[in-house]
């Protein structure tokens, strides 16, 4: 069977091949070499990187890797490399050196959320045909070892639910927003200058890449298959400092949140900001930080939080997965540990919630014309639709309309739309409504 060799008893070393060697499968390469000795001594053997791809080829940064090119499939075919590290990130031509390098019988480490958010399933499915291990630490929360947590740590837990800030760069605009009372535009441009957000900023600011990184996650706390194409992305675009403000007045941090939970009714899997109450610890997460908030049913609430991002934190995460591979082959093991999500059958039957089925709670901010008995109207809506008020925030008028801010108690979502339209109908509203969800669990705010 293939990956036989990979899984032989006491080998005198683990020759990796590194495939892109941009910021991740730099620091990783880096992380190897000068950590060499340490690593040796942990494993029990040495662990050599000897074949590296990278698109531009820079002999100084390659110097002691035996063997170099620009072709990643040279070293997916190379017989002297045990294992790969993909980091070149998207899915061209990255999906194929992964297939290809399972189907060789090479055990894959990677960084790409993206690649196993919407192929895993597939990939995975190779990686047990070969009797190989796909692994990947360092594609969710950066240097957090959450997914270890969920596989190991949380093992004999039945996961209710799992909250997390898993985009640095979200994270980062929010929290400057908040600080300084910028708008959205600016500290995104400042974001850019810093090297935090990409040119074209759609994956971090639209809630995609915080996406990709939730439905691993709730994938693995669930025991389904990936299934990113139902997970509810909405992102911060829409996020101004007046929101902030009064979030911060009704004693709520608006932050960007992944939430995965699992209830009668299926799987919630969603991706939109979010109001946390000022005393919950993924209120204090700010700047670039990541943090995950997950519930079992035996030990409680659990937060692992710490870097999201960075060549040194990725790498760390890769190296772990590098290690955890070598031990595995040291231990003499025939069988991957961990295969796919660490379940041996996923349940298919467990299905993703459509958005109009979640029950939340809500903050609205609704900008309505300063006369009386308007508040008396939207109440009515309201309560025309099942939605109860748990709280209100009506300024004094700077001009002919008043912003008023109302948070809800629970209502189904599909209710909520309705009320908005109904609400926007109103020839005493102007504009759009804003809407964003607070979401309760167990009772209590996040």
């Amino acid at each position: 069977m293939k990956g036989d060799h990979l899984n032989s008893p006491k080998p005198e070393v683990l020759r990796v091949g590194i495939c892109g060697l941009g910021t991740v499968g730099g620091g990783t390469l880096n992380l190897l070499t000068s950590n060499q000795q340490l690593i040796a001594r942990r494993v029990g053997m040495p662990i050599e990187v000897v074949n590296v791809a990278t698109r531009t080829l820079d002999p100084a940064k390659v110097a002691g890797v035996a063997r170099s090119g620009t072709d990643p499939f040279a070293v997916v075919k190379d017989p002297e490399v045990d294992l790969i590290v993909e980091t070149i990130g998207g899915f061209d031509p990255a999906f194929e050196v992964v297939k290809q390098a399972l189907a060789n019988g090479k055990h894959v480490v990677t960084a790409n959320k993206a690649l196993i958010a919407e192929h895993g399933n597939e990939l995975f499915a190779v990686a047990d045909e070969n009797n190989v291990s796909l692994a990947y630490e360092s594609s969710v929360a950066g240097g957090i070892p959450v997914i270890k947590a969920l596989r190991e740590g949380l093992a004999g837990n039945k996961i209710d639910w799992l909250a997390g800030i898993i985009n640095g760069t979200g994270n980062f605009i929010l929290s400057e927003m908040s600080a300084h009372k910028r708008q959205f535009a600016d500290v995104l441009q400042q974001a850019q200058e810093m090297g935090y957000a990409e040119a074209d900023p759609t994956f971090d600011v639209e809630g995609i890449d915080a996406a990709h990184k939730l439905t691993i996650m709730g994938s693995i706390a669930f025991g389904m298959p990936l299934r990113f194409s139902s997970t509810y992305t909405e992102g911060i675009s829409k996020i101004t400092p007046e929101d902030i403000s009064y979030a911060k007045e009704l004693g709520y941090v608006i932050k960007h949140l992944g939430i995965a939970r699992r209830t009668d009714a299926g799987i919630e899997m969603r991706v939109h900001p979010t109001l946390v109450s000022k005393s919950r610890l993924l209120a204090k997460i700010n700047g670039v930080g990541n943090a995950v908030m997950v519930y079992g049913d035996a030990v409680g609430s659990t937060l692992y939080n710490g870097p999201g991002a960075g060549a040194e934190a990725t790498a760390s995460a890769v190296v772990a997965d590098i290690i955890d591979l070598a031990r595995h082959q040291m231990a003499g093991a025939t069988k991957p540990v961990y295969p796919g999500l660490g379940y041996r059958e996923l349940d298919d039957n467990l299905q993703v919630m459509n958005i109009d089925a979640i029950e939340s709670e809500y903050y609205l901010r609704i900008l309505a014309a300063d006369k009386v008995g308007v508040m008396a109207k939207i109440s009515n809506v309201l309560q025309d639709h099942g939605i109860g008020i748990d709280a209100v925030i009506q300024k004094e008028a700077e001009s002919e309309s008043v912003p008023i801010v109302i948070l809800t108690h629970l209502a189904i979502e599909a209710q909520m739309n309705k009320a908005i339209a109904a609400l926007e109908s109103l020839s005493d509203v102007t504009g759009s409504i804003m809407r964003i969800r607070l979401e309760p669990f167990h009772g209590q705010k996040i």
